[in-house]
């Protein structure tokens, strides 16, 4: 068994404990259930130098994880998803990074938030996992799920990409069409799991995958020699990455490895699909369902978030603020960052360049400030433009 610093779990909004080492979904409150650890004594037991020889991903940060045996760590071959540099157009004279998450297994940052509550219920004695997804999720369940040995059961609304579709069936969850969105699938995994014998993984109602998606903000504090960027951009759905992230620089913070100031989180949405930035604008703690929701950045269509509090709260918290873009400025990014720096973003990432592109524009980000956009997944998953010229071989 390696060291692990566990000491309770805590209801996100009451501070109610709940004991570590049992299946727990969300609080008596309904709400995220958040992982605590002995951060005294991890900061006694652990150095960042102990880092320097690690090579096993995100795995890499175990103490901060709450995977006690070694043989439940799960895993498809995690690697840390590099820094890529971006032109900055207009002048600008700051520095402009992408964290490119389509380089784990899966294609896509939900490897990292799966991996960890596969080898959670692994752990725990589970064996049937339910979820619902717009896509890439299902594949990272399917995929680790398989690996582990368990049964897995996907619900994706009817409009999902094909290849999601495809990659979720093939790599062994058992996969359901639904005639409706994200937040219909979550209803049916709730009415279902107790008659199935399903432990729901939706996101945030359970425990570990906001643990697998804080080691976003363990790399990225590592690759930048512990200190962070100005601005943070990302990609904000149901928002588990940038919670995550919030929760990481807290405790990495605690345990005094993090120099410098925090940088502001910025929630990025597309304007068919903005609860959180209607929230923030209002000054509201939590965001109503957003009727008729729509947008080709599937990964972000999340009409009702769970976590929405604390979505908020880690956007105030940092001095940052919610944004969204229009369908049109994502296509646009997409084609311009691929034309220009070569590098293919998903839909959702692409969101992060118009709108760091836009908060530039009117003053909210400054010209000089370092800034990392998020891009969640691989671009080769989404619809690739066609391809018309053709030229006549000649003739023998």
């Amino acid at each position: 068994m390696s060291a692990c610093y566990v000491t309770h779990l805590e209801c996100s909004l009451t501070g109610r404990q709940y004991p570590a080492g049992e299946v727990h979904g969300l609080s008596a409150e309904g709400r995220p259930l958040l992982v605590r650890y002995d951060l005294d004594a991890l900061a006694a037991g652990l150095e960042r130098q102990d880092l320097a020889g690690r090579t096993d991903g995100f795995w890499r940060y175990r103490e901060f994880l709450p995977v006690r045996q070694p043989e439940n760590r799960i895993s498809l071959g995690e690697v840390v998803t590099p820094l890529v540099p971006l032109s900055t157009p207009d002048g600008g004279r700051g520095e402009l990074l992408v964290k490119d998450e389509g380089r784990l297994p899966t294609g896509s940052f939900k490897a990292r938030g799966l991996a960890l509550a596969v080898s959670m219920a692994k752990e725990l004695g589970l064996h049937r996992l339910a979820m619902p997804t717009n896509g890439n999720a299902g594949a990272a369940l399917a995929a680790y799920g398989s690996r582990a040995g368990m049964e897995s059961v996907v619900f994706c609304p009817d409009d999902t990409p094909e290849v999601n579709l495809s990659e979720i069936e093939l790599q062994g969850a058992v996969t359901w069409r639904v005639d409706g969105l994200i937040d219909d699938c979550g209803r049916i995994v709730r009415e279902r799991s107790e008659e199935e014998g399903w432990f729901d993984v939706s996101t945030l109602k359970e425990p570990y995958r906001i643990e697998g998606k804080k080691t976003m903000g363990f790399e990225l504090a590592e690759q930048l020699g512990w200190t962070l960027p100005d601005v943070i951009l990302y990609p904000t759905g149901g928002g588990t990455g940038l919670i995550g992230m919030w929760k990481a620089f807290a405790e990495l913070r605690a345990v005094g490895w993090l120099e410098g100031k925090l940088p502001r989180m910025v929630a990025v949405q597309a304007d068919g699909c903005a609860p959180i930035v209607r929230a923030f604008e209002a000054g509201e703690e939590h965001a109503p369902r957003w009727e008729g929701a729509h947008t080709v950045a599937a990964g972000i269509r999340v009409p009702a978030a769970i976590g929405d509090f604390l979505i908020l709260r880690a956007v105030r918290e940092s001095g940052g603020f919610a944004v969204s873009v229009s369908d049109e400025a994502i296509l646009d990014a997409r084609r311009e960052v691929a034309r220009r720096d070569g590098l293919l973003l998903c839909p959702e990432g692409a969101a992060t360049w118009a709108a760091w592109r836009a908060a530039t524009a009117d003053g909210r980000i400054g010209v000089d400030e370092k800034v990392v956009l998020f891009n969640c997944a691989t671009g080769l998953k989404y619809p690739l433009p066609l391809v018309s010229r053709h030229y006549e071989a000649a003739a023998d």
